[in-house]
This record gives structure tokens, C-alpha cells and sequence, in this order.
């Protein structure tokens, strides 16, 4: 298989730095991008290439996306996997906490997105991945604004595929688990801080504290299994259109599948 041009976003950690490590080691072309262009060392030793970038700056995102093209004259893959979580009930979390979620989780890859589809368009040919969670079609307590942002990014895949497969482009969603990364190091900060104080204390408390359980040798998946499945994506000929990895995954999404709404919400919060 020919090399590919790949830009992945949230390269400096947990999953995005997985990804890159993968692709790389499968003999493609990976820019790796974050705020935190420090940490990606590993990657630019395995031979890729580092590239400084807040996902929410657009001098940023233009700046990534011209480097590529100009250095290449094509882009083969954005795996959008750059993203920010949010805990506390939607009584208690400030809105301007909620719109920078979904200025992340949403509207940053859209826009890489709209950077890169006219090189794609070109071309004839591109593969978009965007890793969502199995958060982007159920939904837990206490985190209202992180899924639902993870709904609309799925909504937004499913009608960006139909809209570019006329031009040869893929676009894949990718729903993780419960997967070992500091994605959610701050969970029980957050929780206490915004929530643990009000009517909603003891849900609150009870979450921090499971966030607090070390997940070192337990069943949470590494964020291998994910990159892998991302490869799995970037070098088929015909993707599929999700991709449902790690820990659980599987399980919770058929599990809230079959239930209805009162059931599933009666095994979340055990409340009947």
C-alpha cells in the first residue's frame, strides 16, 4: 500500500498519540498536531512530524492543514481526535463551559474538516476519521455537554458521508469504550467542584469517587485497540462507516439498545 498523508489532532496523548504511532509504523506520512507539541517526541523519532496547534485557533488550523500542502501537495487523512470532557449536572455547569465544549468537540473538526475537503474534492479520494465514544449515542449522568456534543459530531459524520462519497472521500466515525488515557484526569475535580457542593452532591461525590479508581491493570482498554482500528479504517478500501472499540463498548451500546429509555436509566442511576 502506497504511503499515506495523515494529520492527527490531539497527537500528544492517550488515543491521537497511539494513532500516529500506528500509522507510522504501517510506512505512512503522520503529522502529528496539539498544544503540546513537547510531548510528541515519540513521535518524531518513530519519524513523523510535530506540528503545534489549539484546534480552537483558526490561524492554527489553516497553519496545519498549509504546512501539509505545501510540503506534500495532497492530504490522504484527518483523524480528528482531538477533544475536551465536561462533568457536572445541567443545573450546575456554566454555559460558557458548555459552548467551549462543543467549540472542541464539534465545531474545531468541522472546520479542519471544511480546510482539508477541497484537497480532498481534488483528489478523488480521502479517508475523514472522527472519534467519537459510545457517548455519541447513549448518555450517562453528569455529562450532558460532553455527550451531547458527541451526538452532534456523529449526526454530523452520518450527513458529511452521504454529502462527499460522490467524490471518493470516506468518512468514519470511531466509538470508543473505556479506554486507559488521562482524558478524564480532572472527572472528579470537575465533579466536586461544579456539582458536589448542590442538590446533585451525593450523585456527584459517587462518580468522583469511581473516577478516582485506579484503572492500572484493570479491564479498561489501551488505547492500542483503538489506533489499531483506526489503521483498519485509513488502509480499506471500503470502511466501515463505525467502528465500536475497547472495553465495554459493545456491551453498553447493544445494552441500550435493547432496553427502553426508563430501563436503561433505572441500570445507569439505579433509581427505578
Amino acid at each position: 500500500m502506497a504511503a499515506k498523508i495523515c494529520l492527527v489532532t490531539g497527537a500528544s496523548s492517550g488515543i491521537g498519540h497511539a494513532t500516529a504511532l500506528e500509522l507510522l509504523r504501517a510506512g505512512h506520512i503522520v503529522y502529528g498536531a496539539a498544544r503540546r507539541a513537547y510531548r510528541m517526541g515519540a513521535i518524531r523519532e518513530a519519524g513523523g512530524h510535530s506540528l503545534p496547534m489549539d484546534v480552537t485557533k483558526e490561524e492554527d488550523r489553516q497553519r496545519v492543514v498549509r504546512t501539509i500542502l505545501d510540503e506534500h501537495q495532497r492530504i490522504d487523512v484527518l483523524v480528528n481526535n482531538a477533544g475536551a470532557v465536561v462533568h457536572g449536572a445541567v443545573e450546575d455547569t456554566p454555559l460558557e463551559m458548555a459552548r467551549d465544549e462543543f467549540e472542541i468537540n464539534l465545531f474545531a473538526p468541522a472546520r479542519l474538516i471544511q480546510l482539508v475537503l477541497p484537497q480532498l474534492r481534488r483528489q478523488g479520494s480521502g479517508t475523514i476519521v472522527n472519534v467519537s465514544s459510545i457517548g455519541g449515542e447513549l448518555a450517562f449522568p453528569l455529562g450532558a455537554w460532553y455527550y451531547a456534543s458527541k451526538h452532534a459530531l456523529e449526526a454530523f459524520s452520518d450527513t458529511l458521508r452521504m454529502e462527499t462519497r460522490q467524490f471518493g472521500i470516506d468518512v468514519v466515525v470511531i466509538q470508543p469504550g473505556i479506554i486507559k488515557t488521562d482524558f478524564e484526569a480532572g472527572t472528579a475535580r470537575q465533579l466536586r467542584e461544579i456539582s458536589g457542593n448542590g442538590p446533585y452532591g451525593l450523585m456527584a461525590e459517587a462518580m468522583a469517587r469511581a473516577a478516582e479508581t485506579p484503572m492500572d491493570g484493570g479491564p479498561a482498554s489501551d488505547p492500542g485497540v483503538v489506533a489499531a482500528a483506526i489503521r483498519q479504517a485509513v488502509e480499506s478500501d471500503r470502511p466501515e462507516t463505525r467502528y465500536v472499540v475497547g472495553w465495554q463498548a459493545e456491551a453498553l451500546l447493544q445494552l441500550n439498545r435493547s432496553l427502553s429509555d426508563r430501563e436503561f436509566d433505572a441500570r445507569v442511576t439505579g433509581l427505578a
